[in-house]
């Protein structure tokens, strides 16, 4: 026998060994755990059991005289402990006999009667009397004869041979486990990237093919330490099942197990119909998600368009549906999931509700502003904004929150109720939808010396220098006050640019500087006090005549002041220099 799954061969001799061991522990199993000499009752009575060394030898179902069922089987069970326990009564098969009495049968044992079979007895097992005597007494003797066999000591002897022979195997299995499992993890990472490759949804890798064998190890790792545990616990119950003295603590133990695997198989089976029916609840969800993205994906790219839906309402309305959908899925399953019923399921559901309730006050105000944002069009991706006293593009919006970076690449993140609670200005919206630019606009203050048309034409000039300001239309210029010391002028400017702002203003601001100066314009504002004899003129040296000096003060007699007709007194003092 060559097993090509370990890589080594056993021989002949081996071979033998292995093939007696094991047929040795079998037949010492069915000798310990299912005794041959125990009768299956199928009557629906209800039954009373005969036992002896806790192993049920028949059952009583009816009664006889005065004495019920249960007295019955009392009776017996109390007779058969009383020989089987006394050594000094003999139990060779001359001490059993039968007496047939008529309307009964007597079972005798050293002609002292043992127990009686009635007639109801024999048509609640449905045979004859005569032959459920004879079964009676057969199943009796051999289960004396086993109890006084299993209590020499030479059966002890055998108990540990077997023991020790269990033990060889177990050793046995574990020694296959540990050339089989180090076997599996190097064929494990010999497949990585061939028969284990990396799962992928286009260019996004989910699972990496060495993750994928890590999974598949700790997979192989759980199933040694199960089996390994169930070998152990299977190993327990045979060994005791060895010697009488400890059998019933090895039947407890295996009845256990047997009652587990039944109760998870017999769940199984019995929720197959349930599993059934959550199945088809994933079926149609699944296929639901895929025709709504379907949907959503066509609207989204224009090939399928609704009156007054716009596409940028497409995926956040699809995973809003997602959601809705998956929600109403879990509602329509949960009913048939198990355990759904029981105190602890409802207990942990109030406790998770209980939480919910709580803890998410702030996340459902910001959900709901969330969406409110997105099907009011407040703003869009890239969008130049200005929310509060932060303005930037829109970085990312989601359900929660909204990202925005400013122009010094500082990225701010405002939770949606905030958002709704405050002006959202938006620079990019009108040219997104109605194709038409931004008016960006500053102001600039100027005295009322200088004519106001020659300021009109110096500002137009200026932004039309400005680069990101469009020719057409013209820039115009709007005075937005008369002050008591200035003039104020407001020079508007149409631009298709709005995340570039900052660079225009101040380009624009430059602009205006310059052109002021060439157009000998003093920028006197807000407020400029000066002296103007003898002080240098305030425009730049580049802009003033190469032969430009600064004038002197001029200084006249008191008299020439008295003599100015009372004239009022100026805030630049007019004389003479000496």
């Amino acid at each position: 026998m060559k097993c090509y799954f370990f890589n080594f061969q056993l021989n002949k001799t081996y071979q033998r060994v292995i093939l007696a061991i094991v047929t040795l522990l079998l037949v010492l199993f069915q000798s310990s755990f299912f005794p041959s000499y125990s009768l299956t009752d199928t009557s629906s009575d209800q039954s009373f059991p005969v036992v002896l060394d806790h192993s049920t030898l028949f059952s009583i179902y009816k009664g006889n005289g005065s004495l019920s069922a249960e007295e019955r089987a009392d009776i017996v069970t109390r007779r058969l402990n009383r020989i089987a326990n006394d050594n000094n009564i003999d139990i060779a098969d001359d001490k059993f006999d039968l007496d047939d009495r008529g309307n009964v049968i007597v079972i005798l044992f050293n002609n002292k009667t043992l127990m009686t079979v009635t007639g109801d007895d024999a048509v609640a097992a449905e045979t004859s009397r005569e032959n459920l005597a004879e079964e009676y007494l057969k199943v009796m003797t051999k289960a004396l004869k086993t109890y006084r066999l299993e209590r020499r000591p030479f059966y002890w002897v055998i108990g540990a041979v077997s023991t020790v022979i269990s033990l060889l195997i177990l050793w046995l299995i574990f020694k296959i486990f540990s050339f089989t499992f180090p076997y599996l993890y190097s064929r494990l990472d010999s497949w990585q990237g061939t028969i284990i490759p990396s799962i992928r949804i286009k260019n996004l890798e989910l699972l990496s093919a060495a993750q994928l064998t890590k999974i598949f190890k700790t997979i192989v790792k759980v199933i040694r330490i199960i089996l390994t545990c169930f070998i152990l616990y299977i190993f327990v119950p045979i060994v005791l099942g060895f010697f009488p003295q400890t059998r019933q603590i090895g039947n407890i133990l295996f009845d256990y197990l047997i009652k587990a695997v039944n109760t998870v198989f017999s769940g199984l089976i019995g929720y197959l119909p349930n599993i059934f029916v959550v199945g088809v609840i994933v079926y149609l969800t699944y296929y639901i998600l895929r025709f709504l993205k379907f949907i959503f994906d066509a609207i989204e790219t224009g090939n399928l368009q609704f009156s007054g839906f716009y596409p940028e309402w497409a995926q956040p309305t699809y995973r809003l549906l997602t959601w809705l959908t998956i929600m109403l899925a879990a509602v329509f399953a949960f009913p048939y999931l198990p355990g759904f019923n029981s105190p602890a399921f409802k207990g942990v559901s109030a406790f998770a509700a209980l939480l919910f309730t709580l803890g998410s006050t702030g996340v459902i105000s910001n959900t709901v502003s969330g969406l409110v944002l997105i099907y009011t069009r407040a703003f869009q991706l890239s969008d130049r904004v200005k929310i509060g006293d932060a303005v930037g593009d829109v970085l990312e919006k989601n359900l929660l929150v909204t990202r925005i970076r400013t122009i010094k690449n500082v990225v701010i993140t405002i939770p949606n109720s905030v958002i709704i609670n405050s002006n959202v200005i938006n620079y990019s919206a009108l040219k997104r939808d109605l194709q038409r630019p931004l008016i960006l606009h500053t102001t600039i203050t100027l005295g009322y010396d200088v004519p106001w048309r020659k300021v009109h034409e110096v500002l137009i000039v200026a932004a039309q220098s400005t680069k990101y300001i469009l020719k057409t239309p013209l820039p115009f210029v709007l005075q937005t006050g008369l002050s008591d010391f200035y003039v104020s002028y407001e020079i508007n400017a149409y631009t298709n640019e709005s995340t570039k702002m900052a660079e225009i203003y101040s380009e624009l601001h430059q602009n205006i500087q310059d052109k002021c100066n060439e157009a000998d314009i003093e920028i006197l504002s807000p407020h400029y006090s000066a002296i103007r004899d003898g002080n240098h003129n305030t425009i730049p040296a580049d802009y003033l005549p190469e032969n430009y000096t600064a004038p002197g003060f001029r200084v006249d007699p008191i008299t020439n002041l008295l003599n100015q007709n009372n004239n009022p007194i100026n805030g630049s003092v007019e004389s003479h220099e000496n």
